[in-house]
């Protein structure tokens, strides 16, 4: 038997494996770009969270369908890829079906459980299809997603029905030939799925059936390899990217906002009191707020890189709904672009983070960050707990406290509150004035 199948199967998988690596160092490396910042309190939570949120896909039962025919892909995904761990045995060793005689009846039912998943991934994607370019969901079709977002969620669609329906030719002409009496094929008994399409192969030659479950395989393992180096160039990152995304979520309440250190020092200081955070000399403070992504935290990067552009966050935004030009997806995919900018940019020998851009100005506007309200309806909803609203406060500090560029009304409610200690424009001791006039008005 001829060992080139072996060494060309070797080679492939190799160079794939090369890409790869490649490819999550680069994504590594701009993660990384962001701010230092710890996250690993509370291990036991965050182990809760990302079993619920990641792997029980908690969040994408609030709206049922697309959370069913996603939990088909997810699970398809997942269980198909047991068979793949075969194919790549099979790639390695030569050899056909390595597990069939040792598993018996048992290994004619998994196959039989993964056609079915295969089917079910298959329907889903044709959905997925549908609700993008017939029906045209509102929150798929915003403008944020023309051109590559677009292109690149109806092209992995198209690519995973491909791949299921070379699995299910790869069985159907397997099958044909086990039933011609090819010493090289297994008969496996019924196969439902694949069983289906057997009539449509039933009047190749031998040669012809070979030639296409061979190709079916080879085009599956290839696409499986090729699709793993994509997605880190898709949206669909998240499919890695969602499990260590929601281990590292923001466990704090949602409206709890957090205050930056320095500041909090400073104000102590000035009241007299007294910390070990402010007894050492204070630290020069390179920048207030965020203008570009190494003044955000290593976190929200690794956000950006896992979101998945469903639009949830934005399909309930209030400003969005009202029609302000806000858009929590839009403020992630910039934060991802500026990143990969960034990145290639240094690949090349460039200038990097110096080159005269940065997320605030080239990416997003003022008016996108000062629409938001700051409610957490984009945190809430995100199904894999993105928090878009850490990234918009970040920047509005940065304008507030750099440029002092907030709008006026909001600079004259900031000098109320430092003078009166509220946004209204009276003295603190009249501020209970109200009540003796309702107390007042209450007696006979």
């Amino acid at each position: 038997m001829s060992i080139l199948p072996q060494l060309i199967f070797i080679l492939v998988f190799a160079g794939a494996g090369y890409i790869l690596y490649k490819r999550i160092s680069f994504l590594r490396r701009n993660i990384l770009l962001g701010k230092a910042e710890s996250r690993n309190d509370q291990p036991s939570e965050r182990w809760k969270t990302m079993g619920l949120v990641a792997f029980g896909q908690q969040k994408m039962f609030k709206r049922w369908l697309p959370a069913v025919l996603h939990l088909m892909i997810y699970l398809g995904f997942i269980i198909i890829n047991l068979e793949v761990a075969e194919f790549i045995i099979d790639g390695f060793s030569g050899q056909h079906r390595v597990f069939a005689p040792f598993l018996g009846g048992f290994y004619t039912a998994a196959i039989n459980g993964f056609e079915f998943l295969a089917a079910a991934v298959l329907f889903s994607c044709v959905v997925f299809l549908i609700r993008r370019n017939i029906t045209r969901v509102p929150r798929l079709t915003m403008k944020e997603l023309n051109g590559w977002p677009a292109l690149d969620a109806n092209l992995i669609l198209i690519i995973e029905i491909a791949l299921m329906v070379a699995i299910l030719t790869m069985n159907a002409t397997d099958q044909l030939l086990a039933e011609k009496g090819n010493p090289h094929y297994l008969a496996l008994g019924p196969l439902f799925f694949s069983g289906l399409i057997k009539p449509i192969f039933a009047g190749l030659s031998e040669g012809a059936l070979v030639f296409l479950e061979r190709f079916a395989w080879w085009f599956h393992i290839i696409g499986i390899l090729a699709f793993a180096i994509y997605i880190t160039y898709s949206k669909h990152l998240h499919i890695f990217l969602a499990f260590p995304n929601t281990w590292y979520s923001n466990l704090k309440p949602k409206g709890e906002m957090e205050n930056m250190p320095e500041i909090t020092n400073e104000v102590n200081m000035m009241l007299g009191i007294q910390s070990e955070e402010n007894a050492a000399a204070p630290e020069e403070i390179g920048r207030f707020g965020a203008k570009d992504i190494n003044d955000l935290s290593w976190v929200n990067i690794m956000n950006a890189y896992a979101c998945t552009e469903c639009g949830r966050c934005t399909s309930e935004c209030p400003a969005n709904i009202t029609g302000k030009k806000l858009s929590p997806r839009k403020i992630m995919m910039d934060v991802r672009d500026r990143a990969d900018e960034v990145g290639q940019s240094l690949d090349k020998g460039g200038k990097g983070l110096e080159d005269g851009k940065s997320l605030l100005g080239d990416y997003i506007s003022k008016e996108e960050i000062n629409a938001c309200t700051s409610c957490n309806a984009c945190v809430e909803a995100c199904p894999v707990n993105i928090d878009p609203l850490t990234i918009i406060m970040q920047m509005r500090r940065y304008v507030a406290m750099e440029e002092s560029g907030s709008p006026a009304q909001w600079n004259s409610m900031f000098q109320n509150m430092e003078t009166s200690f509220s946004p209204w424009k009276f003295a603190p001791t009249d501020r209970f004035n109200w009540a003796d006039k309702v107390k007042d008005e209450d007696m006979p």
